[in-house]
């Protein structure tokens, strides 16, 4: 079993500036935290990885089937006033940032919800702001942000997809591991986004492998 804070999630307000969101600190323990941790792959690469294509331990293989459970999604229903019954789930695992990551972007249409929930221990290399991800105003400028997420300490942060939630980071290379779930909009846009992630996941493991 894995331990997650619900009553805080429950009892945090949702924000409004620069777009409706959620930002809950410790939504994963610290002893939940070290445990899930400690179960994660190491990945070399960077992207998103499904975690039926990863080697995961049985507390980070228990994260997963958290994310997609019951509970979560009626939570993030209520606290947004989304219908969100019949949304086929889509979660991936990413391990890693290159110098490419981070530039300002909204998600796919096909996403209703977006959900990341970041399992890094908060060390000096995220004081540095860089891979801390920011909450913009607008598509243009990274510095005009409202709100900045460190990827730390199994905070979660929850926003519902709309075309002006612009999002991005500074700079980041290096491990920085983030539980990415989605409420997609229809089973057949989620089949074709986890499709896209399996095939490129298995590409991966063979460049992987012939290193």
């Amino acid at each position: 079993m894995i331990e997650l804070d619900y009553n805080r999630l429950a009892a945090t307000p949702a924000a409004s500036d620069p777009f409706p969101h959620v930002v809950v600190p410790d939504f994963v323990p610290p002893d939940s935290l070290r445990a899930v941790v400690a179960d994660l792959p190491p990945l070399a690469k960077r992207g998103s990885f499904p975690p039926d294509s990863l080697r995961l331990g049985p507390a980070a293989r228990a994260l997963m089937t958290e994310m997609e459970g019951p509970r979560l999604r009626a939570l993030i229903a209520a606290k947004f006033a989304l219908s969100l019954d019949d949304a086929p789930t889509m979660v991936t695992l990413r391990g890693r940032t290159e110098a490419k990551d981070g530039r300002i972007h909204t998600d796919s249409t096909a996403k209703r919800v977006t959900v990341l929930l970041y399992l890094n221990p908060d060390t000096a290399a995220w004081a540095q702001r860089d891979g801390c991800l920011r909450l913009l105003r607008g598509q243009t400028d990274l510095d005009d942000y409202a709100v900045e997420v460190p990827p730390v300490n199994g905070t979660l942060l929850v926003f519902p997809n709309g075309p002006a939630t612009w999002h991005g980071h500074r700079q980041y290379v290096g491990k920085r591991y983030a539980v990415q779930l989605n409420y997609m909009t229809s089973d057949a846009k989620a089949r074709s986004e986890l499709r896209r992630h399996r095939i490129s996941a298995f590409v991966k493991k063979l460049t992987m492998a012939g290193t």
